[in-house]
């Protein structure tokens, strides 16, 4: 398959970087040096990045790019999938051409990006990507699985449960709704009226959010809500204490209530990325893609994905 930057001279390539905290008006395409691997990484050759609003709310602004470790000149986005081209002396487990996915914190919207697989972080992985897992699926699968594995594993969803789940149509919520249906529970997915269609095609009864949430949601489940998932805010918190659901039984991933479990991706149990990645191989889970952009386009991109109102995961092609 030949790459979209083969025409580049030989040792450079392409990354999306930045040299001040802000909008996706910050971003920009660059010809940069070709990263190598080095005696004890790999260097993939990325073929897709899959975007979330973690990665433009990292780069926002000095103080929240801080809290990541995170310095100018920066790079962007954190999923990646590709094939490995490179691999250092002291490697085990990758050999080049290898398929993989993973995350490099804000460094994978790039032609390259070098990942130590023995390292312990979340965002500087390589897994092997699963023969009837395409490219672009795979890249959409750390940030948003983990989170929404940890999420599920929080609140624990089985054959008795029936679940709200707010923000269901969003990157996380994708995840999350399959998930606790694959667990057996019935799953309540909060949404616009126009995403009534998408919701009920991942499994979930949906119900609009906003003022009257919990009586709307009384009238889907007359018997009761057991478990809540609030991926956006409160909102959905606040109408599941309104339902009777206990604290313990309800989590949140964008923000802290006192009481209630809070989750994110660095929370989530090892191996869940690669049980996601089974269970999309098996058929069992899907990634519905909204939209993907050339790496040209990645204003365009980020700006829609910023927009929050998509269905599904944003990807860009390498």
């Amino acid at each position: 398959m030949r790459h979209q930057s083969d025409h580049l001279p030989a040792g450079r390539s392409r990354a999306v970087q930045l040299d001040s905290f802000g909008g996706p008006e910050v971003l920009d395409v660059r010809e940069i040096p070709a990263p190598q691997a080095g005696p004890g990484p790999v260097r993939v050759r990325v073929t897709a990045a899959g975007l979330n609003p973690m990665d433009w709310i990292m780069t926002a602004d000095a103080d929240t790019a801080a809290r990541f470790g995170l310095s100018l000149p920066a790079g962007f986005g954190t999923d990646y999938a590709g094939v490995v081209d490179q691999v250092g002396a002291e490697v085990t487990g990758f050999t080049p051409g290898d398929r993989v996915f993973g995350g490099a914190l804000s460094r994978a919207v790039a032609d390259f990006v070098v990942i130590d697989p023995a390292g312990a972080a979340a965002a500087n992985e390589a897994h092997h990507t699963p023969e009837g897992v395409d490219d672009r699926t795979a890249a959409t699968l750390s940030i948003a699985g983990r989170t929404a594995s940890a999420a599920l594993a929080a609140v624990a969803p089985g054959p008795s449960d029936t679940v709200l789940i707010g923000g269901a149509g969003g990157g996380v919520g994708v995840f999350a709704v399959q998930l606790a249906r694959i667990a057996g529970a019935r799953v309540i997915g909060t949404g616009s009226a126009a995403s009534s269609k998408f919701l009920r095609e991942l499994g979930a009864d949906p119900v609009t959010y906003g003022d009257g949430l919990a009586d709307r949601v009384r009238t889907l489940a007359p018997g009761g809500v057991t478990a809540a998932i609030d991926l956006h805010g409160t909102e959905t918190l606040h109408a599941a204490r309104e339902l009777g659901v206990p604290d313990s039984r309800i989590c949140t991933i964008a923000t802290k209530v006192d009481g209630v479990p809070a989750a994110n991706g660095a929370n989530a149990a090892p191996g869940s990325l690669e049980e996601i990645a089974r269970l999309i191989a098996a058929g069992r889970l899907r990634v519905p893609i909204a939209a993907s952009f050339p790496v040209e386009q990645i204003h365009r991109a980020t700006e829609l994905q910023a927009g929050r109102h998509v269905h599904g995961k944003i990807v860009i092609d390498l």
